[in-house]
Protein backbone atom coordinates (compact mmCIF):
# COMPACT_ATOMS: atom_id res chain seq x y z
CA UNK A 1 0.00 0.00 0.00
CA UNK A 2 1.59 3.73 -0.74
CA UNK A 3 1.72 5.69 1.86
CA UNK A 4 0.75 9.09 2.46
CA UNK A 5 2.08 11.89 4.72
CA UNK A 6 0.57 15.27 5.06
CA UNK A 7 2.68 15.97 8.71
CA UNK A 8 6.12 17.02 7.94
CA UNK A 9 8.37 19.95 9.32
CA UNK A 10 11.33 21.45 8.58
CA UNK A 11 14.33 23.17 10.62
CA UNK A 12 12.74 26.47 10.10
CA UNK A 13 10.32 25.56 13.21
CA UNK A 14 13.80 25.61 15.24
CA UNK A 15 12.93 21.73 16.69
CA UNK A 16 13.61 20.06 13.05
CA UNK A 17 16.43 18.44 11.44
CA UNK A 18 17.19 17.52 7.96
CA UNK A 19 16.49 19.23 4.49
CA UNK A 20 13.64 19.55 2.72
CA UNK A 21 14.84 17.29 0.21
CA UNK A 22 16.22 14.44 2.44
CA UNK A 23 12.53 14.33 3.63
CA UNK A 24 11.45 13.76 0.04
CA UNK A 25 14.71 11.28 -0.77
CA UNK A 26 13.31 9.34 2.19
CA UNK A 27 9.85 9.84 1.31
CA UNK A 28 10.01 7.93 -2.21
CA UNK A 29 12.88 5.42 -0.82
CA UNK A 30 9.84 4.35 2.10
CA UNK A 31 7.38 4.40 -0.88
CA UNK A 32 5.15 7.17 0.10
CA UNK A 33 2.65 8.64 -2.86
CA UNK A 34 2.83 11.74 -1.04
CA UNK A 35 4.66 14.09 1.25
CA UNK A 36 2.94 17.14 2.35
CA UNK A 37 5.17 19.71 4.08
CA UNK A 38 3.52 21.11 7.05
CA UNK A 39 5.78 23.42 9.20
CA UNK A 40 4.69 25.48 12.27
CA UNK A 41 2.83 28.34 10.65
CA UNK A 42 4.29 31.66 10.97
CA UNK A 43 2.09 34.43 12.58
CA UNK A 44 2.10 37.95 12.07
CA UNK A 45 2.32 38.68 15.68
CA UNK A 46 1.18 42.32 16.64
CA UNK A 47 3.47 42.56 20.02
CA UNK A 48 6.89 42.22 18.24
CA UNK A 49 6.45 38.33 19.87
CA UNK A 50 9.60 35.95 18.29
CA UNK A 51 8.81 32.50 18.63
CA UNK A 52 11.30 29.53 19.59
CA UNK A 53 9.11 27.08 18.05
CA UNK A 54 7.87 27.88 14.49
CA UNK A 55 9.04 30.19 11.19
CA UNK A 56 8.84 33.59 11.03
CA UNK A 57 6.77 35.55 8.57
CA UNK A 58 10.16 36.59 6.62
CA UNK A 59 11.24 33.07 6.29
CA UNK A 60 7.94 31.68 4.92
CA UNK A 61 8.99 32.91 1.21
CA UNK A 62 12.27 30.65 1.01
CA UNK A 63 9.89 27.82 2.53
CA UNK A 64 7.35 27.82 -0.17
CA UNK A 65 9.74 28.36 -2.52
CA UNK A 66 11.50 25.13 -1.46
CA UNK A 67 8.53 23.07 -1.74
CA UNK A 68 7.13 24.17 -4.74
CA UNK A 69 11.01 23.50 -6.70
CA UNK A 70 10.62 19.89 -4.72
CA UNK A 71 7.50 19.43 -6.57
CA UNK A 72 8.56 20.42 -9.90
CA UNK A 73 11.59 18.11 -9.79
CA UNK A 74 10.10 15.39 -8.06
CA UNK A 75 6.94 15.30 -10.14
CA UNK A 76 5.75 11.74 -11.66
CA UNK A 77 7.75 10.18 -8.45
CA UNK A 78 5.86 11.82 -5.74
CA UNK A 79 3.08 14.08 -4.65
CA UNK A 80 4.37 17.46 -2.55
CA UNK A 81 1.41 19.66 -1.49
CA UNK A 82 2.04 23.04 0.54
CA UNK A 83 0.77 23.25 3.95
CA UNK A 84 1.02 24.35 7.35
CA UNK A 85 0.20 23.02 11.00
CA UNK A 86 -1.62 26.53 12.37
CA UNK A 87 -3.18 26.49 15.76
CA UNK A 88 -7.03 28.53 16.49
CA UNK A 89 -5.94 32.28 17.30
CA UNK A 90 -8.65 33.86 17.08
CA UNK A 91 -7.10 37.29 16.87
CA UNK A 92 -5.35 36.15 13.31
CA UNK A 93 -8.35 33.74 11.66
CA UNK A 94 -8.95 35.91 9.15
CA UNK A 95 -5.37 36.84 8.44
CA UNK A 96 -5.07 32.90 8.34
CA UNK A 97 -8.10 32.52 6.21
CA UNK A 98 -6.43 35.03 3.43
CA UNK A 99 -3.06 33.92 3.93
CA UNK A 100 -4.58 30.25 2.84
CA UNK A 101 -6.54 30.97 -0.10
CA UNK A 102 -3.24 32.91 -1.55
CA UNK A 103 -0.45 30.23 -0.65
CA UNK A 104 -1.28 27.06 0.37
CA UNK A 105 -2.64 23.43 -0.55
CA UNK A 106 -4.10 22.96 3.23
CA UNK A 107 -3.54 23.32 6.80
CA UNK A 108 -3.90 21.12 9.88
CA UNK A 109 -5.43 21.84 13.03
CA UNK A 110 -2.60 21.44 15.21
CA UNK A 111 -3.69 22.92 18.85
CA UNK A 112 -0.53 23.63 20.96
CA UNK A 113 -1.52 26.97 22.40
CA UNK A 114 -4.30 28.85 24.36
CA UNK A 115 -5.81 31.80 22.41
CA UNK A 116 -2.21 32.64 21.33
CA UNK A 117 1.69 31.70 22.27
CA UNK A 118 2.29 35.34 23.19
CA UNK A 119 2.65 35.06 26.64
CA UNK A 120 3.92 32.96 29.67
CA UNK A 121 4.38 29.33 28.63
CA UNK A 122 4.56 27.85 32.16
CA UNK A 123 0.73 28.90 33.48
CA UNK A 124 -2.76 28.01 33.00
CA UNK A 125 -4.47 31.55 32.12
CA UNK A 126 -7.30 32.52 29.54
CA UNK A 127 -5.73 34.79 28.28
CA UNK A 128 -3.49 32.68 26.48
CA UNK A 129 0.24 31.75 26.10
CA UNK A 130 -0.60 27.81 27.88
CA UNK A 131 0.85 25.50 25.81
CA UNK A 132 -2.03 22.63 25.68
CA UNK A 133 0.81 19.41 25.71
CA UNK A 134 0.96 19.92 29.85
CA UNK A 135 -2.20 20.06 30.72
CA UNK A 136 -2.62 18.83 34.50
CA UNK A 137 -5.46 20.11 35.44
CA UNK A 138 -9.32 19.91 34.36
CA UNK A 139 -9.70 23.49 33.35
CA UNK A 140 -6.77 23.11 30.94
CA UNK A 141 -8.20 20.36 29.26
CA UNK A 142 -11.66 21.97 29.13
CA UNK A 143 -10.30 25.06 27.28
CA UNK A 144 -8.55 22.53 24.74
CA UNK A 145 -11.42 21.67 23.95
CA UNK A 146 -12.95 24.90 23.65
CA UNK A 147 -10.28 26.47 21.91
CA UNK A 148 -10.03 23.40 19.23
CA UNK A 149 -13.95 23.07 18.64
CA UNK A 150 -13.93 27.29 17.78
CA UNK A 151 -10.84 26.34 15.33
CA UNK A 152 -12.94 23.53 13.92
CA UNK A 153 -16.24 25.67 13.67
CA UNK A 154 -14.25 28.21 11.29
CA UNK A 155 -13.86 25.80 8.20
CA UNK A 156 -10.54 26.58 7.82
CA UNK A 157 -8.50 23.31 8.59
CA UNK A 158 -8.50 20.38 6.48
CA UNK A 159 -7.68 18.04 9.68
CA UNK A 160 -7.33 17.65 13.21
CA UNK A 161 -3.36 16.89 14.37
CA UNK A 162 -2.56 15.26 17.46
CA UNK A 163 -6.17 15.98 18.92
CA UNK A 164 -5.58 13.91 21.78
CA UNK A 165 -2.51 16.40 22.51
CA UNK A 166 -4.24 17.41 25.76
CA UNK A 167 -3.05 13.65 27.54
CA UNK A 168 0.52 14.38 26.91
CA UNK A 169 1.12 15.15 30.60
CA UNK A 170 -2.74 14.39 32.09
CA UNK A 171 -2.38 12.04 34.70
CA UNK A 172 -5.56 9.89 33.68
CA UNK A 173 -8.29 9.91 30.97
CA UNK A 174 -10.76 10.70 33.75
CA UNK A 175 -14.41 12.24 32.96
CA UNK A 176 -13.37 15.36 32.10
CA UNK A 177 -11.14 13.80 29.38
CA UNK A 178 -13.80 11.60 28.32
CA UNK A 179 -16.41 14.77 27.89
CA UNK A 180 -14.07 16.48 25.83
CA UNK A 181 -13.08 14.07 23.69
CA UNK A 182 -17.02 13.07 22.77
CA UNK A 183 -17.33 16.94 22.10
CA UNK A 184 -14.11 16.87 19.62
CA UNK A 185 -15.01 13.80 17.74
CA UNK A 186 -18.99 15.04 18.00
CA UNK A 187 -17.74 18.24 15.91
CA UNK A 188 -15.17 15.99 13.69
CA UNK A 189 -18.30 13.39 12.85
CA UNK A 190 -20.77 16.26 11.87
CA UNK A 191 -17.84 18.22 9.75
CA UNK A 192 -16.44 15.31 8.46
CA UNK A 193 -13.07 16.25 9.67
CA UNK A 194 -10.14 13.23 9.79
CA UNK A 195 -8.68 13.12 13.12
CA UNK A 196 -4.77 12.07 12.98
CA UNK A 197 -3.46 9.30 14.77
CA UNK A 198 -0.04 10.87 15.57
CA UNK A 199 3.22 8.45 14.96
CA UNK A 200 5.33 11.25 16.94
CA UNK A 201 3.48 10.49 19.67
CA UNK A 202 2.94 6.66 19.13
CA UNK A 203 6.79 6.37 19.32
CA UNK A 204 7.43 6.15 23.27
CA UNK A 205 11.31 6.09 22.74
CA UNK A 206 11.15 10.01 21.53
CA UNK A 207 12.09 12.90 23.39
CA UNK A 208 8.77 14.16 23.20
CA UNK A 209 7.05 11.77 25.29
CA UNK A 210 7.22 12.18 29.33
CA UNK A 211 7.23 8.41 30.96
CA UNK A 212 4.82 8.20 33.82
CA UNK A 213 2.08 9.22 31.73
CA UNK A 214 -0.64 8.11 29.03
CA UNK A 215 0.70 10.33 26.39
CA UNK A 216 -1.11 10.13 23.06
CA UNK A 217 -2.67 8.55 20.87
CA UNK A 218 -4.58 7.88 24.01
CA UNK A 219 -6.78 4.43 23.53
CA UNK A 220 -9.60 6.13 25.50
CA UNK A 221 -10.07 8.97 22.69
CA UNK A 222 -9.48 6.60 20.01
CA UNK A 223 -12.49 4.12 21.44
CA UNK A 224 -14.67 7.32 21.94
CA UNK A 225 -13.64 8.45 18.23
CA UNK A 226 -14.44 4.81 17.01
CA UNK A 227 -17.91 4.74 18.60
CA UNK A 228 -18.14 7.85 17.29
CA UNK A 229 -18.30 6.82 13.82
CA UNK A 230 -15.14 9.26 13.13
CA UNK A 231 -12.32 9.02 10.43
CA UNK A 232 -9.13 8.50 11.09
CA UNK A 233 -5.72 9.82 9.13
CA UNK A 234 -2.40 8.58 9.82
CA UNK A 235 0.24 11.59 10.10
CA UNK A 236 4.08 10.94 11.04
CA UNK A 237 4.20 14.15 11.99
CA UNK A 238 8.70 14.02 11.25
CA UNK A 239 10.81 15.92 12.11
CA UNK A 240 13.73 14.66 10.49
CA UNK A 241 14.24 12.37 7.37
CA UNK A 242 14.72 9.16 9.10
CA UNK A 243 11.38 8.95 10.66
CA UNK A 244 9.70 8.59 7.78
CA UNK A 245 11.36 4.93 7.37
CA UNK A 246 9.58 3.77 10.26
CA UNK A 247 7.25 0.99 8.91
CA UNK A 248 6.87 -0.38 12.83
CA UNK A 249 5.18 2.80 13.46
CA UNK A 250 3.14 2.93 10.80
CA UNK A 251 1.77 -0.87 10.73
CA UNK A 252 0.77 -0.85 14.44
CA UNK A 253 -1.41 2.50 13.57
CA UNK A 254 -2.55 0.65 10.84
CA UNK A 255 -3.79 -2.60 13.19
CA UNK A 256 -5.25 -0.43 15.95
CA UNK A 257 -7.12 1.40 14.06
CA UNK A 258 -7.98 -1.81 11.95
CA UNK A 259 -9.35 -3.16 15.65
CA UNK A 260 -11.27 0.30 16.18
CA UNK A 261 -13.24 -0.69 13.27
CA UNK A 262 -11.92 3.41 11.78
CA UNK A 263 -12.54 3.99 8.18
CA UNK A 264 -8.93 5.45 7.30
CA UNK A 265 -8.56 8.73 5.13
CA UNK A 266 -6.34 7.41 2.52
CA UNK A 267 -5.56 10.62 0.12
CA UNK A 268 -6.37 14.22 1.83
CA UNK A 269 -8.88 16.41 -0.29
CA UNK A 270 -6.72 19.18 -0.58
CA UNK A 271 -8.08 22.57 0.23
CA UNK A 272 -11.22 21.26 1.28
CA UNK A 273 -11.29 23.58 4.60
CA UNK A 274 -11.59 26.85 3.47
Amino acid sequence: MLKRNYHTHTPRCQHAEGREEEYVRAAIRAGFAVLGFSDHTPWPYRSGFVSGMRMRLDQFADYKRTVLDLRAKYAGQIEIPLGLECEAFPEYTEWLRDFKAEHLDYILLGNHYDYTDEGDHRRFYPAGGFYFGRCTRADAVIRYGERTLAGMATGLYDYIAHPDLFMNTYPEFDADCRAVSRDLCQAAKALNMPLEFNLLGADRSEANFIHGFEGYPCPGFWEIAAETGCRAIIGYDAHRPDFLTRDDLYDDAREALKVLEMEVVEKLELGKGR
